[in-house]
């Protein structure tokens, strides 16, 4: 089962290891210095699967390329959540740095020939 999802792509783990951790990233605060101990789990499996999804992507896509676009689009929808959900707003500098971010994943996924679709 694990081969078949890279053998698709490995744009589907890569996928999968992004909304872990986003979701994970964005329990976080909620554990409450890890002393919530079903929100903890949470945090911890989610870490804990995106890391395993990241290793199965990787065995088909130079890590630094995984590694830039799983952090850029982690980045962008935490950002955006913390927005949506929990009202953190964020200055313009922050909102210039983040969409930097998202224009340079953007840029690997488009153009770059390491990443295969």
């Amino acid at each position: 089962m694990l081969s078949f999802l890279t053998s698709l792509s490995p744009m589907i783990p890569l996928s999968i290891a992004i909304v872990c951790e986003v979701i994970a990233t964005s329990f976080l605060p909620k554990t409450e210095q890890f002393t919530k101990p079903g929100l903890t789990l949470l945090v911890l499996a989610g870490y804990g699967i995106a890391f395993f999804m990241l290793s199965l992507t990787v065995r088909t896509m130079p890590v630094g390329v995984a590694y830039a676009i799983w952090c850029g689009a982690g980045i962008v929808l935490v950002a955006m959540l913390s927005w949506v959900f929990s009202g953190q707003h964020l200055d313009k500098y922050a909102v210039l740095g983040i969409g930097l971010i998202m224009a340079g994943t953007i840029i690997i996924n488009v153009f770059s020939k390491s990443v295969t679709h």
